[in-house]
Order: C-alpha cells, then structure tokens, then sequence
C-alpha cells in the first residue's frame, strides 16, 4: 500500500529492474565505445561549490540548480547540472599540464531544481564525451562520429544530425548584418522560435532570409551560402560542407543554422542528434571554450531518457536463471558463476524455480531446462 510520504517528488522516478537493467547496459556499451576511441573516463563529484560549477561556462544559469548551504565552508553548494561543466574544471586543473589534446569522457545523474516544459525529469543520466585543445572541422568530425558509434553501440538505428552554427547572430551582427548589441538577443530568441513577425518587430528583418535556410542539408547551405553577405559566413560554411561530407551515407543530414536551444555555450559549431522513435534530442555537441582559461574544447552529451524511448524495457532477453536448491553443491555453484550462469539460490522449502524468473534447475549436479 502506497503512502503519501512513499510519493516521489515531481520530476523523480525509480527504475524498476527491466529499466535499470536497460540503462546499465546501454551506459556500459556507449562507454566502451567511447574509451575504444581514445576516451579516458572521469567521475567528478555530485556536488560542487556554486561558483564552480558557474564559472566554467558560459550561459550556466544556476537559478535552475539545486543549491544548499555547505555546513563545513558555510559556502553555497549546488547538485550538477551538467558534467560538461565538471569536465572543464578538471582539465583547467587537475590535468592542467596533461598532453592535449585531451579526450575524457563521463556518465553520471545531473539534477536541476524545476524541469523544462519539453521534459519533466528533474534527474537525468547525462553520458559524455570532451576533446579539450582542439575546437577545429577534425575535431567536429571526431565528436559528431564518436556520438553515432555509442549510440549505435547501444543498439540505437533511425540516427539523423541537425548541424547548426550557434554563434551565427554574433559573426553577421559585427558588419555584414550590422545590429546593435542590446537587440542580438533578441533577434537570437525569436530566430529560435521560428517566429518571423516577432523577428521583424526585434530589428531583424535582414535575418528573415535565416529563417528559410533550414533542411535537408544540402539544399539548406545552398541557401545560407546564397545569403551570406559579404562572405563572412564562407569558412564556417565550408566547414559544415567537410563534416556533413565525412558523415554522408550514414545518416540523414539537416541544417539549422540559427538553432541556439542547447547550444548557449558553444561557438562556431553545433549538433543534435536524433533518432526515429524519440520524441526529443537523444544528445547535442558542438565546440566551446572553457570559461577561465579560454581553451578551445569540442564534445557532446547524450541523455538516457531518449535513448530509452528507442530501446524500451520490454524486449529483454530472459537471462540463463538456474535455481540453487536448499542443499546444492555450493563449488558447483561457483563454477556454473564462472561459466556466465545466474544463480538464484532457494532459502526456503516454498521457493518455486518459474516464479523467481528461473529457466533451469540444478538437478545431479548439471543445469535442467524447466
């Protein structure tokens, strides 16, 4: 019988067995297929200092934090509301002076205080990858493709990539499309939201082109090429021309170039990944700088939620379950461990192999199919 005291708050949920079981194995397969690229795996801690986990990045709004006075420092701490931000911190300091550039890669759950509209969960299991010291097309290329091999690794088909250029405003604004400083943010906010009367009422009526250069990615850079005044835009659209080339055949390619939800922190270059059957983004990547040493970084984050919706909890494969009775031969047991056997062991006469999810029993010593 539930209590009112056993009810989660709003945004929180348990895994049940079938869920967990599919998160563990996805986290494990999207992490191998990390380190097999070269990515070194770090676990920073849940909680930080305030300013920290503030200061690394910019657009961290630390109004969405969970935050709490520390008893020890009497300092404000707060849970993490993406590792991204750890990871600068780390390669800023502990690992400084190591080589670059730098690859490290992370899974943990981040927390924020009230959730978004597009998603309710307030704690998320966030899985990542960082490539600290280069922010180049070669490093836009290794992010995009070692996002693709982990989410295939765990099993995800359907991928499409939305390539964006998240510092787009700022580089027309400066002379090619000249806007004042006080209205970017505006023209950035209604460029989001697709909205080409609020546009035109925010000053950006030069920008309303923008607005139709999205797409199938080759007829989108037309576009955007077609309207680039002056030019500027001509390295960054070369650039998208190289990485959508490396990833064509694999997966379907459109372009966003005015995109900036998820992309507040990063630079010249952004992606989103998604796949068939995902009602949301299953991660989203892009180049940065790490704020405090202005190092170049390029990386990317997937979030289990969606890659859930893809995989599901239903179709799991019944495990070789072999049941133990009261006084089976306990080595024996130990060797059919080793051998990749699971061993549910009964502590009671009542104990009924098919009700505890068994498929075998131990019977002269070998395993017996029921």
């Amino acid at each position: 019988m539930t209590k009112p005291d056993d009810l989660l708050p709003i945004g929180l949920e348990d895994a049940l067995p079938a869920r967990a079981a599919t998160i563990t194995r996805a986290m494990r397969d999207v992490l191998q297929a990390m380190d097999s690229h070269g990515y070194d795996r770090v676990r920073p801690p849940l909680i930080e200092f305030e300013q920290s986990l503030a200061g690394r990045m910019e657009g961290v709004a630390t109004r969405r934090m969970v935050r709490f006075t520390d008893p020890e420092s009497l300092r404000t701490l707060a849970l993490r509301g993406d590792m991204t931000v750890q990871v600068g911190r780390i390669a800023a300091t502990g690992l400084a002076d190591a080589p670059r550039p730098l690859r490290l890669c992370y899974a943990g759950d981040v927390a924020l205080l009230k959730a978004d509209q597009l998603d309710p969960a307030r704690q998320r299991l966030q899985l990542g990858a960082e490539l600290i010291g280069r922010d180049n097309v070669a490093a836009a290329i290794e992010a995009v493709t070692v996002a693709l091999d982990a989410l295939e690794a765990a099993g995800i088909t359907g991928l499409s990539v939305d390539l964006t250029l998240p510092d787009l405003v700022d580089t027309l604004a400066e002379e090619a499309l000249p806007l004042p400083a006080d209205k970017r943010e505006a023209v950035r906010r209604e460029l989001d939201m697709k909205d080409a009367g609020a546009l035109k009422a925010a000053g950006g009526d030069a920008y309303l082109p923008l607005l139709y250069a999205t797409g199938p990615f080759d007829e989108a850079v037309e576009k955007l090429a077609s309207i680039d005044a002056g030019g500027v835009l001509a390295s960054r659209i070369a650039a998208l021309r190289e990485v959508a080339a490396a990833l064509r055949g694999r997966v379907r390619l459109t372009l966003d170039p005015s995109e900036r939800h998820g992309f507040e922190y990063q630079s010249w270059f952004g992606f989103t990944v998604h796949a068939t059957g995902a009602r949301g983004a299953l991660g989203r990547g892009g180049t940065y700088a790490i704020k405090g040493t202005d190092e170049a970084a390029t990386g990317f984050s997937l979030y289990m939620e969606p890659l859930l919706e893809v995989l599901g909890t239903d179709n799991i494969e019944a495990r070789k379950t072999i049941f133990l009775p009261l006084d089976h031969d306990r080595n024996r047991a130990l060797r059919l461990r080793a051998e990749g056997w699971r061993t549910i062991a009964a502590n009671a006469e009542s104990d009924q192999p098919a009700s505890l999810g068994c498929t075998h029993i131990l019977q002269g010593g070998e395993p017996m199919a029921l």
